[in-house]
């Protein structure tokens, strides 16, 4: 009597790593050690700094609270700051992200002209538009509006054109045999299938924005960044705990309230 043996299963041989793998890991190797090095990267040298940070933190806690009402009322220019850079950045951004879409624009010159000037807004940092309008308007929250809204334009701009790439191309196609135009063809059929879409990103740099504009009160540009910056100067490192403590309330708030609205719209 003959007994069936099973069938072996050969075990699959693990591939060894390619050449360009070795190579790519070399150089990522490589450049991080010359980045450790560039940026004096010590570990060392935070440990031995701790003196530093234990009188900071006693100069610092506990927080002056002597100071939330001026505190409070700054994070709310500072909101001010991120909506209105945000709001007044969308009739921009609409108009740049409609010729630079492959779906609502068929000649790759205009394409291309639009996608370069939203490379070049989204390439300039918040922090320099800031810069540059508080030389021309002076110092306060109207300069960080003007920066958002140059910035965002291009952020935005970027992202509701790569939505409007990804539409789906059915509709588009329908009008486009019926002879519609390209405004025709944006208004019916591109718009109306990506606008919770568009809805969730402008929610989303929104959200982003208003983390800016903080960071523009410290070059000038008002709101409670500006408050920020001046404790530091005059080392009232007590009130700047204050003043973060209301920043932090202040993001988790915009995060809460921007997070609601996005799931009520389903983007």
């Amino acid at each position: 009597m003959t007994t069936l043996e099973a069938p072996r299963t050969e075990v699959p041989k693990r591939r060894r790593p390619s050449a360009v793998v070795w190579v790519v890991t070399v150089v990522a190797v490589v450049v991080h050690v010359l980045a450790w090095r560039a940026t004096e990267f010590s570990p060392g040298a935070l440990i031995a700094g701790w003196e530093g940070m234990a009188d900071f933190l006693a100069d610092a806690l506990p927080p002056d609270l002597s100071v939330l009402g001026k505190s409070l009322e700054a994070a709310v220019i500072t909101l001010y700051i991120g909506l209105l850079g945000t709001t007044f950045s969308i009739p921009f951004a609409l108009a740049l992200a409609l010729p630079a879409s492959r779906a609502t624009t068929s000649a790759a010159w205009v394409q291309q002209a639009a996608r370069a000037v939203l490379s070049f807004l989204r390439a300039v940092p918040d922090v320099v538009f800031a810069l540059i309008f508080v030389t021309a308007v002076g110092l306060g929250p109207f300069a960080g509006v003007l920066a958002l809204v140059f910035h965002n334009t291009g952020v935005m701009g970027k992202l509701w054109a790569e939505a409007m790439d990804e539409s789906d191309r059915g509709p588009r196609d329908a009008l486009r045999v019926t002879g519609a135009s390209g405004p025709q063809i944006a208004v019916h059929a591109v718009l109306p299938t990506v606008l919770p879409s568009l809805a969730g990103l402008l929610l989303y740099r929104l959200d982003v924005n208003v983390r800016s504009s903080l960071v523009l009160g410290l070059v000038g540009a008002g709101g409670i960044g500006f408050l920020i910056n001046q404790s530091i100067k005059l080392f009232r490192f007590d009130e700047m705990v204050t003043h973060i403590l209301v920043v932090l309330l202040l993001v988790v708030v915009v995060d809460q309230a921007s997070g609601w609205v996005r799931r009520r719209l389903g983007a």
